[in-house]
């Protein structure tokens, strides 16, 4: 991940409903949940939620699927994985021995493959 890419994950998560739609569908992951679902759950309508969808979509922490005339959306955790390992690449000097205990070392391996490119990509059910 480089500093557009972060900025842009920042920047999409920096708006209450995009937060907590992000935050619910990691609950369900590896779950995609119909676009229907998700307007229910959060009382918005199609055009505010289409809204909201597509920014985490550029993003790159949403993935979508489209099934005739339904889509099913589910989070991206690798897209968060890359922002945490953006974040703390450098933590300590570079250093993660000199980092708290568990701090970098509770990170998963960075997968960049996985969605972090800002492509969407298909979800599996």
């Amino acid at each position: 991940m480089d500093t557009k890419q972060a900025l842009d994950v920042l920047s999409a998560l920096g708006q209450p409903t995009r937060l907590n739609l992000l935050r619910w569908l990691l609950q369900r992951f590896p779950d995609a949940v119909a676009a229907g679902e998700i307007a229910e759950a959060f009382a918005l309508s199609p055009a505010t939620l289409s809204f909201h969808l597509n920014t985490l979509l550029r993003a790159a922490l949403l993935d979508c699927r489209q099934e005739s005339r339904h889509r099913y959306y589910s989070a991206t955790p690798a897209t968060m994985n890359a922002l945490m390992h953006f974040l703390f690449e450098d933590c300590c000097g570079g250093n993660p021995l000199a980092c708290p205990e568990g701090l970098v070392a509770s990170l998963q391996p960075c997968d960049t493959a996985g969605g972090a490119e800002g492509q969407e990509r298909e979800v599996s059910e």
